[in-house]
């Protein structure tokens, strides 16, 4: 069963025109006329939800009056050779006359009762906005250029100022300093080994030295024991010749 034609008069009738540049919000608007003699309601939406914010998105319109519906397009990054293929629709019906509930009277709609009109989505770029668009593009890549060349730049001039000969002599200069790295390597291998082989020499000495001062004390020991003994004899005698 065909649907009833729409009652709604709409403005722009086919198409939703947003015009350029794109790095902020656009708006659209879209005025809805109800020239009937009963309420309307209305419903907007759209192919592509989350590029765009309706207000108000849906509502009733009384009888013979309109309403103004802004369309808000998020920013993008806008590309010419990209066509919009965002469609939106407004779908109606007549209100009932003892309606309390819009969301339930939608729900309970029969599909005789709906009428729609479509709208596409066109995006308009003013030929100055579209030139400052591609300059910014060329200057973007033109830097990107430059930078590439400039980091390439001192390894070729370096490579184009030096010669074989130069080439050579740095190649043996550097071999050369290899050469008395390792020398210089080896020689502090021959210091250390050199030096420990003095402190294990300085130990055995002070060992040595001490164990001759230990025998010195003990050759001593004895010694004084030996005339304390041969005092105490010699008193012991001396008594019992006096006695």
């Amino acid at each position: 069963m065909a649907r009833p034609e729409q009652v709604l008069l709409l403005e722009p009738q086919h198409e939703l025109k947003f015009r350029g540049p794109f790095s902020d919000v656009v708006t659209a608007y879209l005025k809805l006329s109800n020239p009937t003699d009963r309420n309307v309601c209305f419903k907007v939406k759209t192919t592509a939800p989350r590029r765009y914010c309706v207000r108000p998105n849906s509502g009733i319109i009384d009888a013979g009056t309109s309403i103004n519906v802004s369309v808000m397009l998020q920013p993008f990054d806008y590309d010419p050779n990209e066509k919009s293929k965002h469609k939106f629709m407004v779908q109606s019906m007549l209100a009932p006359p003892d309606m309390t509930d819009m969301e339930g009277v939608w729900k309970e709609a029969k599909p005789d009762e709906l009428m729609d009109s479509k709208l596409r989505c066109v995006f308009d770029m003013p030929a100055e906005n579209e030139k400052a668009h591609d300059m910014e593009s060329n200057k973007m890549m033109s830097s990107n250029l430059l930078k590439s060349e400039s980091s390439s730049l001192p390894l070729k001039s370096l490579s184009s100022t030096l010669d074989d000969g130069e080439v050579k002599k740095i190649m043996e200069e550097c071999k050369r300093l290899q050469m008395e790295a390792q020398r210089l390597r080896e020689e502090n291998k021959q210091i250390r080994e050199d030096d420990g082989l003095r402190m294990r020499k300085s130990n055995m000495m002070s060992s040595q030295h001490s164990s001759v001062g230990l025998k010195r004390e003990e050759g001593l020991s004895a010694r004084s024991v030996a005339l304390i003994v041969l005092f105490f004899v010699v008193g012991v005698i001396v008594g019992k010749l006096v006695l």
